[in-house]
């Protein structure tokens, strides 16, 4: 039953093939079992999840159901969950229980989608490998001695070990397509806008954005349809009708102008990476697509620019976080002061305590102008740069991530390294443009992801393009070795 792909799922629910508290079921035993090889989980949801399996096959008994009724789907725990702790992989929320739900969850559970749980992350989702959680590392299901990509890991890692047939998750960076990539799934980050932030624990709120992590693009579509919608509480969200994503899958390519950047096949991208690719684009070629050479010139300021703004904003996000209010709280402070010092040095781990002081420096008096105030020129630039390249292409085509999964430890005392493993990313939250990984081969029997990224609000035409390249291919269905 874990190898249906959601679509599977959808159509036998409905059949009557299986019970949703039958798959429910099933995912939790596999959970229970297996989750303490790859840690994707913090918390596992249990009763909740078959009384809202049982309430779903209520539903599809009485006939009149929407789509993804009875399906059950793991959250990231980023997004706020009521009466469900809501810990952000750290220390600081590990005794927060949510009193509201994040929009993304609502609509889902207006769709009669089961929850599972909520699966570990990068804490605060700052991290490119899921080794900053506060409950531990996730383990890659490819290769257990490997990194799954972050922040978005435990999603990736719990879908790739079929704990889970999907599961939402956050991209800031790329923390949805390089764990896709290094998971070999299918990753989508939505135009930004497109879904509401409302619920979601803020990391950098001008380049957050929710998303959702599955085997297939087609899963992808068909979840997007709900996760979607405009929310008047996020005055960040685009009021704008939500399409069927379903609706234009089967879409030949013939005409589609793919445009591949020189500046993504330069050094620093791992040659079999990059052979994959190639192969992959002449795949597009054979459906039809033409391929374009096309420039985006500043690319190569994508991140340290990103790493400007990101912190800044975190800095300001993170300081609600006091040891007051709610979260982690010191034992006896002697003074406010210490109240706040002990509070925060204990509750935040290294990483974030670096992209705080970071933030913070840049933010400063003096130091604004120089650092702040000239990112967000850059990243004017480097939205200028899509937007001149689609007028001449439809699609963006490239690698998601520079290598294969890498080993634990191996880049941990080099943050700038491990920030370049979003380099290819990046560039796309500057601009809030939508961007989605897929499968593209092996290499040393670990996953490669291949980037396509589109146009503002044209997650139609990437996952149409994304789904006919899977049905060309098999890459989608590899399967980690050693999964039950």
């Amino acid at each position: 039953m874990h190898q249906f792909t959601i679509a599977e799922l959808v159509k036998g629910l409905r059949n009557k093939d299986f019970s949703s508290a039958e798959v429910t079921q099933h995912y939790l035993e596999r959970i229970a079992r297996l989750d303490k090889t790859y840690n994707s989980y913090i918390t596992v949801t249990p009763e909740l999840a078959l009384a809202q399996a049982k309430a779903a096959d209520k539903r599809l008994a009485e006939g009149n159901q929407p789509a993804l009724c009875g399906v059950p789907i793991a959250h990231k725990d980023i997004f706020c969950t009521t009466g469900v702790r809501t810990s952000c992989a750290s220390k600081m929320l590990d005794n927060f229980i949510a009193p509201y739900n994040a929009t993304i969850v609502d609509n889902y559970l207006d769709s009669g989608v089961v929850m599972l749980g909520k699966t570990n992350m990068d804490e605060f989702a700052m991290g490119s490998s899921n080794e900053t959680s506060y409950y531990g590392p996730v383990k890659n299901p490819w290769a257990t001695d490997c990194v799954p990509g972050g922040s978005s890991g435990g999603s990736a890692a719990a879908v790739a070990a079929h704990l889970a047939p999907a599961a939402t998750a956050s991209d800031t960076g790329g923390s949805i397509r390089q764990p896709a990539a290094l998971c070999g799934l299918t990753g989508i980050k939505p135009t930004y806008g497109r879904v509401s932030r409302w619920g979601m624990i803020a990391f950098a709120s001008s380049l957050d954005q929710a998303g959702i992590l599955s085997r297939t693009a087609e899963d992808a579509a068909i979840l997007l349809n709900d996760m979607a919608s405009y929310d008047a509480k996020d005055s960040t969200c685009v009021e704008c009708d939500v399409p069927d994503y379903t609706a234009d899958l089967n879409k030949p390519l013939n005409g589609l102008r793919i445009g591949v950047p020189k500046e993504y096949f330069g050094e620093g991208l791992n040659p079999a990476t990059g052979a994959l690719v190639e192969a992959a684009i002449k795949v597009y070629e054979s459906l039809g697509a033409t391929i374009h050479s096309v420039s985006l010139p500043h690319t190569h300021l994508a991140v340290p620019a990103y790493y400007v703004i990101a912190p800044a904003e975190c800095s300001a996000n993170l300081s609600r976080f006091d040891g007051v209010r709610y979260g982690h709280r010191c034992e006896n402070p002697k003074d406010l002061n210490d109240l706040y010092m002990r509070s925060r040095s204990e509750g935040f781990g290294a990483e974030v305590k670096r992209r705080i002081l970071v933030g913070a420096y840049a933010l400063s008096a003096g130091y604004y102008d120089a650092y702040y105030a000239k990112a967000q020129k850059v990243r004017r630039l480097i939205k200028q740069d899509f937007v001149d390249v689609f007028q001449n292409v439809d699609v963006i085509i490239g690698p998601t991530s520079p290598s294969p999964a890498f080993q634990f430890g191996s880049k941990t005392k080099d943050p700038v390294a491990m920030y370049l493993e979003d380099i290819y990313t990046i560039a796309t939250n500057l601009a809030g443009l939508p961007g989605l990984s897929i499968p593209c081969g092996l290499v040393d029997n670990k996953p490669v992801g291949l980037q396509l990224i589109g146009n503002f609000f044209a997650e139609s035409q990437l996952l149409n393009a994304a789904h006919q390249f899977q049905q060309a291919t098999n890459f989608h269905q590899q399967t980690a070795p050693g999964i039950e």
